[in-house]
């Protein structure tokens, strides 16, 4: 191998939350300018978009892993500021992210015990890291958009569910006969994918015709200590290994407003995996502000190297 001069490095850090993983970017990304988090995440998308590639797609990163540039804040109260992104795009907000992020923080000494405002493209949210390591994130407000939305899905039938929203886009399904199991993973993958798609055809949207692009099963059997057991699908139609932050946010939503779930209690949600976060909320006018706990752990730390000759340098993307 020709050895060259003019390698780009990128610097990591790598964490998972409950068997997600977190990719964040401390070192060596794109120049987006100053001014709102959500204004250079639109320019990031615009201009820059070959550097998501780069960082989260083969065959440097996988579909499962979310990126997260870290971001100078506009908000000096602001520990930092944060875009999230995968395989395929962008996130609004993302929950295990947060987690991850804010674990990242903490191992590199930046942070320490306490509550942290961390500066997202759909707003500020804050962080508390525990002294003994977890982290609960108070997301942005979360509400239900479309209640009992029945659609036909080929091969499934009539499947009914919720559109909500908790910091990304949700469509909600309890009612699904399936066992939400990892050795089912690839059969409810594409029961999901098959949901979106039909989503997409019929012009079910969230609020402003936006895309619904997140699909979460639930199933109250067989969930042990939890309350329920989900199985979230997420845009690049990777699962998430997490019980997913947003995803939770948007069940809390849900619950409260059936009726089913009180402000300050609490609800644990188990992932597919068989991690937990923990859920509650308190009421903010038509929606709720959800706080979510987790514990995220450090994996690996490092520099991504970017040869100029290599001819899937900017990752093999879709």
């Amino acid at each position: 191998m020709k050895l060259i001069r003019d390698i780009r490095r990128i610097s990591f850090l790598d964490s998972h939350t409950e068997g997600e993983p977190t990719r964040l970017v401390l070192a060596g990304g794109p120049d987006l300018g100053a001014g709102p988090i959500a204004a250079r995440l639109e320019r990031f998308r615009r201009e820059q978009d070959e550097f998501r590639s780069m960082v989260v797609n083969e065959p440097r990163g996988s579909d499962v892993i979310v990126g997260a540039l870290l971001c100078e804040p506009v908000d000096a109260s602001c520990a930092a500021g944060v875009i999230y992104f995968n395989n395929v795009g962008y996130l609004g907000m993302c929950g295990h992210g947060t987690i991850g992020l804010v674990g990242s923080l903490a191992y590199l000494g930046r942070i320490s015990a306490g509550v942290h405002r961390i500066e997202t493209p759909v707003g500020v949210v804050s962080a508390t890291l525990h002294p003994g390591g977890k982290v609960t994130v108070g997301n942005v407000p979360a509400y239900r958009f479309l209640r009992g939305v029945s659609v036909e899905v080929p091969g499934h039938g009539r499947v009914t569910g919720d559109v909500a929203w908790g910091g990304n886009w949700f469509f909600l399904v309890e009612d699904h006969g399936k066992e939400l199991s990892l050795r089912y993973a690839e059969e409810l993958t594409e029961f999901a994918w098959s949901i979106r798609q039909v989503l997409a055809a019929a012009g079910v949207t969230g609020a402003d015709g936006a895309e619904v692009d997140h699909v979460e099963l639930f199933s109250h059997w067989d969930s042990g200590d939890a309350d329920s057991t989900n199985f979230v699908l997420c845009p690049g139609k990777t699962y998430d290994r997490s019980p997913c932050g947003t995803g939770t946010s948007a069940k809390l939503a849900c619950l409260y407003a059936d009726g089913k779930l009180a402000p300050g209690e609490v609800w644990r949600q188990r992932g597919i995996l068989g991690g937990v976060f923990e859920g509650s909320f308190r009421v903010q006018g038509d929606a709720i502000l959800p706080s979510i706990t987790g514990s995220a752990y450090v994996t690996a730390e490092g520099s991504l190297l970017v040869d100029p000759e290599d001819p899937f340098r900017v990752g093999i993307g879709k």
